[in-house]
């Protein structure tokens, strides 16, 4: 009997031993199992944590987009405002024109009208480039093909043609009537202040008269200044002082 108790004992020790390990055990399974679901949670926290971040900077990129499509549409905005105020202007100037055509086509008229009288009352060189181009600027006034631009621009170039005529001096050849028989001279044009000729063969020279309308042959003493003024105004001599009688129109 006494043999009984120490077995009861060790039985029940071991009893207890058995029934704390398989708590231990299932302690330790729980354990395992947080632990892995607590690395599946930091996981998504992890993946979840990089999405909110990638989002983040798309959207702060987008932000950035959206501030430059602000500054831009508000520039084009008023690119836009400025063109529809030019374009009201544009509209405004085309109801105008044929006004302004209309206008303008009579002016061209006096002008040309104008200019060729007077060539007709000037100093007579270049009579026939100058009859030429009187004549070319009337058939052009006729031309449907031509804007009014074009043809106002042309009238304005004849003008500044005959303009520098009285700024310059030139010399050029023609026929000329002298002693009753058409001869080859030489003419040496002074601005408007004077019309000079001397035959090719310098036995005589002229000069304009603007109270007689003619020209009258002047003294065989002229003939070496009018020969050095033709060639200074061909460049073949440098600018000098010329002694010559002067017949300025009025």
């Amino acid at each position: 009997m006494k043999c009984v108790k120490p077995l009861l004992l060790a039985t029940a020790i071991a009893t207890t031993f058995a029934a704390g390990a398989n708590e231990l055990n299932t302690v330790i399974d729980k354990s395992s199992a947080i632990n892995e679901s607590a690395s599946k949670s930091q996981a998504k926290i992890d993946s979840i944590t990089d999405s909110m971040q990638s989002r983040l900077n798309k959207f702060k990129t987008l932000n950035k987009e959206i501030d430059g499509l602000t500054v831009y549409n508000a520039q084009l905005t008023k690119q836009i405002n400025n063109q529809i105020e030019e374009m009201a202007a544009i509209n405004a100037s085309m109801d105008q024109v044929s006004v302004i055509e209309r206008q303008i086509t009579p002016l061209m008229l006096r002008m040309i009208t104008g200019l060729e009288q007077f060539v007709a009352l000037d100093v007579p060189f270049l009579p026939k480039e100058r009859a030429e181009r009187l004549d070319s600027l009337k058939k052009l006034m006729e031309r449907a093909d031509v804007t009014s631009s074009e043809k106002f621009r042309r009238v304005l170039e004849a003008y500044q043609v005959e303009m520098d005529y009285g700024r310059t001096i030139e010399a050029y050849t023609s026929l000329l009537p002298v002693n009753g028989q058409e001869r080859e001279v030489d003419f040496l044009r002074i601005g408007r202040l004077e019309l000079l000729y001397v035959t090719k063969d310098g036995s005589h020279a002229g000069s304009w008269d603007a109270d007689k309308k003619q020209f009258v042959e002047l003294p065989e003493s002229n003939i070496s200044q009018i020969n050095k003024g033709l060639r200074i105004a061909r460049k073949q001599l440098a600018p000098d002082m010329l002694t010559l009688p002067v017949h300025a129109a009025e």
